[in-house]
């Protein structure tokens, strides 16, 4: 993902709003404003969100701490990554205001309340358009005992797109069968596969071009991400990991027009990472959903799905999954 990408989701959402109204883990903010009561004992803890927009339902994700009675938060909005943003607390209820490149218009505000153990609330804009919030406190998805590994499932065939669709099918150009290869050629829609899985072992091969990005997304939530193009973003954005949360260990270069190849196994929300042989993300949780997940249901099946938003050609093959049952 990039900053361009960013850039743009921004600009999409003001427009829709006002036509309709490190390589380590990133760490909350040391010292946001909490006021009025202080901060509130029954908030702390993760957060999915679902941002109701009169045209369709967006993930976001919030992780809430309280060190030494200040409220911190960790928010992914709408793209991006995990961001620190200011907490308030007053009279019981949040607010907290969107970082910038979060995807959403600059000024943007949540605010709610906690109600039969959710929250809910409005997000409004600095132009005063108004939508609706809600959110639910994440699942641990833990897991017990060994999987049993059912049988591997080819998920592309290498002459069509069956059992594949389009997250914008106006934009779906980009993608083509090639030589048995699965193409994008640059920006356009995601492709996401029809079937749904909760844990399971992928095995995706790929070749990315020269300053060229896309990703892989677990259960349509996870990122694992494919670049050559991120030098410059922190290791924990750059090839080989979860986007914004897990850098891989060591760190992985950049190779383009080189066929690669990951296999991944999540479990619950414990991934693991193995880049052309070399295990780089060793069995860790991923904290929640990254910038562009298709929704913040964690506990349901979800899609493996391809990004298209980027830059550059990557191509893939023998996209094979097999799932634990």
């Amino acid at each position: 993902m990039t900053d361009a990408k960013k850039l743009s989701i921004v600009l999409v959402v003001a427009v829709s709003l006002r036509l309709c109204v490190g390589s380590q883990p990133a760490t909350a903010q040391a010292n946001p404003t909490v006021g009025g009561s202080g901060s509130n004992t029954s908030y702390p803890g993760r957060w999915d969100l679902t941002i109701k927009t009169p045209t369709q339902e967006r993930a976001s994700w919030i992780e809430l701490s309280e060190n030494k009675g200040r409220l911190e938060g960790l928010l992914i909005g709408l793209w991006g990554h995990a961001t620190p943003t200011e907490i308030q607390i007053k009279d019981g209820e949040i607010e907290f205001a969107v970082p910038k490149g979060e995807g959403f218009p600059e000024g943007t505000r949540f605010h709610g309340k906690l109600a039969g153990g959710e929250l809910a609330g409005t997000v409004t804009t600095v132009n005063g358009a108004s939508w609706q919030w809600a959110g639910r406190r994440a699942p641990s998805l833990a897991r017990k005992g060994a999987p049993r590994w059912g049988e591997p499932i080819s998920l592309f065939g290498g002459k069509d797109l069956s059992g594949w669709t389009f997250t914008d099918p106006t934009q779906a150009g980009i993608w083509g069968v090639e030589d048995g290869t699965l193409i994008k050629h640059g920006r356009g829609s995601e492709i996401v596969t029809t079937s749904r899985f909760q844990d399971f072992k992928l095995h995706i091969e790929f070749n990315c071009g020269p300053m060229a990005n896309s990703g892989v997304y677990l259960r349509g939530r996870y990122e694992v991400q494919i670049e050559t193009n991120a030098a410059q973003e922190s290791p924990n954005r750059r090839m080989g990991a979860v986007y914004g949360f897990i850098a891989p260990e060591p760190a992985v270069p950049r190779t383009p027009d080189v066929w690669q190849s990951y296999d991944i196994t999540l479990l619950g929300r414990t991934v693991t990472v193995v880049l052309n042989g070399q295990t780089v993300i060793d069995r860790q949780e991923v904290p929640g959903i990254t910038g562009g997940a298709i929704d913040s249901n964690e506990g349901s099946p979800g899609p493996i799905y391809l990004q298209g938003g980027e830059d550059g050609r990557v191509a893939f093959r023998n996209i094979v999954i097999t799932p634990a049952q």
